[in-house]
């Protein structure tokens, strides 16, 4: 984002060379769970974003939208893209100028269209970069209105909002109930800051092997960023794109349960990826064992196949189900664990491979005592781990 302002850091830079050099290092804050692109960084690629999740840890990502009413990030639909097809969780933001109800209406209006535009996700979030002059001159009381109406408005095109802004505002030059609050520390290790907010972000000046230029990171609190919801008391906009006028006729619902897969034809069951057209395509890097069970927590008619959700973006079709899978209507409860190893400093942390193994994340743990929530559990080769990100597993066996 265009927040510059407090100190760099390059103590990340530094203990992600000691991770390569030495292994996996005690790591209990300043996570890099989300990443903000724009035009700053260039067209993001899938294998940017895959190596973002795979070796950083990243869960989510932020890309600019607009600015003001006259601005588009001309990367965004790109990066939405892109991030969709390795898996992301992909939200947006806007760069507000306005200092007025009415003028915060007209920016949501703006940025509201555009992220349709460009495939932004229903029930991603849209949040408000609120950190210009323009906020600076009037009174908190004004701020506070004028961002209340554009996340208000925002919520008719179906997303989300909440607001973004730098850590010295809060409370002097606006009210923030819950946000996303960048404040910037020289040393963030062992730091968690702003703890009752959605997300931290924490640098400005991260860096990834393979991407282009300096990032923002930010450590989140909760599934606010991570997770896709029509918007508190709105219906969810229909969303077309600039090559399609008429409204789709695919359709998704909520479905939690557990599904057991199996391709007849084959030793994997194939994975697909929902594309920002709504149609869906094979991914070609991964796949699914056959004979092993997923959870499953949402449920996609795509041209007459109904899909079953298994992780963020990755779908598997209904023929591939076998007999004895199960779904219902009903929410699953999310467990918190308490981590500890005795015989370490951290908790060692596995991703699940392809063919079913479990093999170890060599470049970040975690710290001993600390509680995670849990979503899903797995038995492999006899051993239970539980699921605490995207692809991350702990072992029964650390569990207090």
């Amino acid at each position: 984002m265009v927040l510059k302002r407090e100190r760099t850091i390059l103590l990340a830079v530094f203990f992600s060379l000691i991770v390569v050099f030495l292994g996996a290092t005690k790591v209990s804050a300043a996570r890099a769970d989300m990443v903000d692109v724009s035009n700053n960084n260039g067209a993001m690629t899938v294998a940017n974003f895959q190596d973002m999740h795979d070796n950083y840890g990243v869960k989510a990502v932020v890309t600019k939208i607009s600015e003001g009413t006259s601005f588009k990030d001309s990367t965004a639909a790109n990066n939405i893209a892109t991030a969709q097809q390795a898996g992301m969780y992909i939200n947006g933001y806007h760069f507000a100028r306005y200092n007025s109800v009415a003028s915060a209406i007209a920016e949501a209006d703006y940025a509201g269209k555009l992220a349709q535009a460009d495939g932004l996700p229903a029930g991603a979030v849209l949040a408000t970069d609120v950190e210009s002059s323009e906020q600076s001159s009037v009174s908190e009381a004004q701020n506070d209105a004028d961002n209340q109406a554009f996340m208000k408005e925002v919520a008719k095109y179906g997303y989300r909002s909440t607001i973004y802004t730098m850590g010295s505002w809060v409370g002097s030059v606006m009210s923030v109930d819950s946000g996303w609050i960048a404040s910037y520390p020289y040393d963030p290790t062992d730091q968690e800051w702003y703890t009752s907010n959605h997300g931290w972000q924490w640098s400005s000046s991260y860096t990834f092997n393979g991407s282009y230029g300096n990032f923002d990171v930010s450590e989140l609190y909760d599934n606010f960023f991570t997770t896709y919801k029509t918007p508190t008391g709105t219906s969810t906009t229909t969303t077309t794109t600039s090559d399609d006028n008429s409204a789709t006729t695919n359709s998704s619902s909520s479905n939690v349960g557990v599904i057991e897969v199996n391709n007849s034809s084959s030793s994997y069951v194939p994975l697909m990826a929902l594309q920002v057209d709504g149609s869906m395509k094979t991914i070609t890097n991964r796949a699914l064992s056959n004979n092993t069970s997923w959870q499953t927590d949402q449920t996609k008619v795509v041209d007459g196949t109904t899909y079953y959700r298994v992780a963020t973006n990755e779908w598997v079709a209904e023929q591939y189900l076998a007999n004895n899978s199960s779904t219902t209507n009903a929410a699953s409860d999310a467990n918190v664990i308490k981590v500890n190893n005795a015989n370490s400093s951290y908790v060692q942390l596995v991703a699940l491979q392809t063919d079913g193994s479990m093999k170890t994340i060599t470049n970040r743990a975690l710290a001993n005592n600390t509680s995670w929530q849990t979503d899903q559990t797995k038995v492999v080769d006899g051993t239970t781990y539980y699921r605490v990100a995207t692809n991350e597993w702990i072992n029964a066996e650390y569990i207090i």
